[in-house]
């Protein structure tokens, strides 16, 4: 397998060349690293999600588009599948940096959490990755800047003007784009997280609505998430059973049926204070190759149509 930023890398060159068709706009650094904005002072758009989806995965899932309903109203749904879901979407996709620097706050995923490899998932996997490039994209309402970049150049070993930046805001169409693309990592890592080896998931599929862009920050992270905890659907080939796949969707947690504005009100919007199980799909199949396959979960489109103001 190549590189992940390798091949992120020529994915942000494809975003740079139709910056103006996607709606996102390239800023180079007084350092020469580059930031792509994604969705913070720039409007983002649908073909801007997807593709970000894609380079947060290095180009090892398709990722498209549905029309589905959620309670009676048609709305575009995210589709994601890949054969490579231990690196696609648990050393990709995942959003496990917290970019904290002078200031900036910021969640980041993508390939260039592969370089730094300090996240126990890379430990468990036995994974590394080695190029010259660090692709990040970053969840925040603020543009990086060269501080920012200075900082994850050192944390990835790279040269500072090999370092690409997208930042996006949840509360963007890129944002509620990108997160519904993640149904499918939040099953795997759900998964990795009961004790299943990540390397026993051969394929994973997921869909999830694309939530309404809310006028604020906190409401489209409450949102983005309800879609992907009562939205959320994901289809699972693995290579062994498991006793413990039934825990794998949010309706295995005690918080199900609280919307998460609920949830991260209780919390004090400290994200650190909310078990990591609510954060799962709302429905999964486990196809057990040579075994059974068993169905977990269900959707809850009242609760959707309640958090989306629908």
């Amino acid at each position: 397998m190549e590189s992940l930023n390798r091949m992120a890398t020529d994915l942000v060159d494809e975003a740079i060349d139709f910056a103006d068709e996607l709606n996102v706009a390239v800023s180079p650094l007084s350092n020469e690293a580059t930031v792509v904005d994604f969705g913070v002072q720039v409007p983002g758009g649908i073909e801007a999600g997807l593709l970000l989806a894609e380079i947060q995965t290095a180009g090892l899932t398709t990722v498209g588009t549905t029309l589905s309903e959620v309670d009676g109203a048609p709305l575009t749904h995210v589709e994601l599948s890949t054969d490579h879901p231990a690196l696609a979407l648990l050393c990709g996709q995942k959003a496990g940096w917290e970019v904290s620097v002078d200031g900036f706050e910021g969640l980041g995923s993508g390939p260039a959490r592969a370089l730094v490899a300090e996240e126990e998932i890379f430990q468990r996997m036995g994974y590394r990755d080695d190029f010259d490039f660090a692709v990040l994209a970053v969840e925040t309402d603020d543009v990086p800047d060269e501080t920012v970049a200075e900082h994850v150049a050192d944390l990835a070993d790279v040269p500072e003007s090999a370092v690409f930046l997208l930042p996006f805001s949840t509360a963007s169409i890129t944002g509620s784009v990108q997160m519904a693309a993640r149904a499918a990592e939040l099953a795997t890592f759900r998964l990795t997280e009961l004790g299943y080896d990540p390397l026993d998931v051969l394929s994973v599929s997921g869909t999830a609505p694309v939530a309404p862009v809310a006028d604020d920050e906190e409401t489209a992270i409450a949102r983005t998430n309800d879609a992907l905890a009562y939205g959320g659907q994901v289809h699972l080939v693995v290579d062994s059973d498991f006793d413990r796949f039934d825990e794998v969707p949010s309706s295995a947690t005690e918080e199900y049926g609280t919307p998460f504005a609920e949830v991260f009100e209780a919390a004090d919007w400290d994200f650190y204070e909310v078990p990591e199980s609510v954060f799962a799909p709302a429905q999964v199949t486990v196809d057990v190759v040579g075994g059974p396959t068993s169905v977990h979960g269900d959707v809850n489109e009242s609760l959707l149509a309640e958090s989306f103001d629908l």
